[in-house]
């Protein structure tokens, strides 16, 4: 682990870097502005951890690519996801030389559009499909991520890196994927917008696997609007990836429309249940609602609890399509100079792998759900559960109160304030907050945008559309984003201390909760 840093030397650090009301860069310029973060506050300084490898010719590439439609934009990448430039390694070390110099389809999109790949980002190992009780923002590889906004506080995941990244001014956007809460959550604990698109609007291939049904590649930015803009980039079809047979037809430029798009009389879903028990987060949720209402939006609550059966047969559906997919992806891998026997080809190789490495790979949690999955081989019973909670994710969940409520999105919180980093014991959830679920489970669209803060803990907010409607979704979030009267807080990164001027808070300073 790196070392931390005193608030003094922090303050010191901070003056050499540009000025926290401007380390936001967004033209092709500032990429080497970037760079001097990322070596002044995630390799050093309160060690953010959220980046793994950076190129330090971004900025000379960048300048190549004015008169692009992203004209040299820097974006950082998920490390589950291929770039010819860098090893590929899920936050494992049994990958640490997945040098397989392909780029994903997703990738080669972004470059086609004059992004640049300015580095990889950290992640929950494996996407956090290794343990039941794994730490969020940990991997071998990477270390633990740190929230800009409290760097004793968690990052949320899988992609960890990417929203940490963003909040922190490393980078004009970040790519990041998500089987279940993966994009939305870190986006939403981070302080930042992050997008989980219709599965099948971006290509997989060469995306390291968790779930056909489930997995996607999307956006984390700083606005929606950057978020639409990148996902013009990375979305399309891809011959390669079934799933995206009618992507072509859904791609288009996301981003146009934005600036004008309105809630005047856009019916909206609230799902009441999902703004969880804390009255501090629904007096957050309440003022966002008031923000929706004062432009133009008619709310309409929602009571609804899902069908245990949903989630129940989507864990089935994860564990078989792991070991399928996963298999499938390491047989992918080309020879790499001399490491053909080194290379996991099947998920057994790589618990196979975590047993030998124990100390370094399985120190703080274990690998429960990669040898549950090992041995979740029956295909009628996967097919059967499979077909069972999309259909209660979509039919019976997000379209049945669509058109019941006869509104066109669902908005909850998306999580709670981030929790404690804890290794030794793990995660510390709040499981009454969200409605991401059904939209994974469904592959809807799910878009989260900051909505205030818990103790300068940020808070999002979700939109949730029926499948396909990526468009109206972020058309959405961008007039709630113009209409949001809530301040959201600067990350400082120092540790969470409590806000002056709240009494409660300030006696228990010294305390650390969720």
């Amino acid at each position: 682990m790196k070392t931390g840093i005193s608030l003094a030397a922090l303050a010191l650090l901070l003056s050499a870097t540009p000025a926290i009301a401007d380390f936001y860069p967004d033209t092709p310029g500032e990429a080497s502005e970037q760079i001097e973060r990322i070596e002044t506050l995630d390799d050093a300084g309160p060690n953010l951890n959220a980046v793994i490898v950076y190129n330090p010719d971004a900025p000379s590439v960048a300048a190549g690519m004015f008169g692009t439609p992203l004209g040299g934009r820097t974006v950082l990448v998920k490390d589950n996801i291929e770039t010819r430039e860098f090893p590929t390694t899920a936050g494992s070390l049994a990958l640490a030389g997945n040098m397989t110099r392909r780029d994903a389809p997703l990738i080669a999109n972004l470059r086609d559009a004059g992004g640049v790949v300015l580095g990889k980002t950290n992640l929950s190992e494996w996407a956090n499909i290794r343990d039941f009780n794994s730490t969020s923002g940990w991997s071998a590889v990477g270390g633990l991520t740190r929230n800009p906004h409290a760097i004793d506080r968690n990052t949320c995941g899988s992609s960890s890196g990417s929203a940490a990244a963003v909040a922190a001014g490393f980078a004009w956007a970040a790519i990041g994927t998500e089987t279940n809460g993966s994009i939305t959550c870190p986006a939403s604990i981070n302080g930042v917008v992050g997008f989980k698109p219709t599965v099948g609007l971006v290509s997989r291939t060469y995306v390291v696997p968790i779930s056909s049904t489930q997995d996607t590649a999307g956006p984390m930015a700083r606005s929606v609007t950057d978020a639409a803009m990148l996902l013009t980039a990375i979305a399309g079809s891809d011959p390669a990836d079934p799933a995206t047979a009618e992507a072509d037809r859904y791609t288009r430029d996301f981003a146009a429309g934005l600036s004008d798009a309105s809630l005047n009389g856009v019916r909206i879903g609230v799902m009441r249940r999902q703004a969880g028990d804390r009255a501090d987060l629904r007096a957050v949720f309440d003022t966002a609602l008031a923000d929706l209402e004062a432009a133009g939006a008619t709310l309409v609550d929602i009571e609804f609890e899902p069908n245990e059966e949903m989630s129940r047969d989507s864990f089935q559906v994860l564990l078989f399509e792991l070991r399928e997919s996963m298999g499938q992806y390491l047989a992918s891998i080309p020879p790499i100079g001399g490491r053909e026997k080194m290379t996991p080809r099947s998920l057994a190789d790589l618990i196979a792998f975590n047993e030998r490495h124990e100390r370094a790979e399985m120190r703080w949690f274990g690998q429960g759900i990669f040898e549950l999955a090992e041995t979740t081989t029956g295909r009628k019973a996967y097919e059967a559960a499979r077909e069972n909670a999309v259909h209660l994710a979509g039919e019976q969940t997000i379209d049945r109160l669509l058109a019941e409520y006869d509104v066109q999105f669902l908005v909850a919180p998306t999580r709670g304030p981030a929790w404690v980093s804890d290794l030794v014991n793990g995660d510390n959830f709040n499981g009454s907050i969200g409605f991401g679920s059904p939209a994974a489970i469904a592959g809807y669209p799910h878009l989260t945008v900051p909505m205030g803060a818990i103790e300068e803990l940020p808070l999002g907010l979700s939109i949730i559309g029926g499948k396909w409607q990526d468009w109206d979704v972020l058309k959405a979030g961008a007039a709630y984003e113009r209409a949001r009267s809530a301040s959201i807080p600067t990350p400082d990164f120092t540790r969470w201390m409590a806000a002056t001027g709240n009494p409660a808070a300030e006696n228990a300073s010294g305390a650390t909760g969720n």
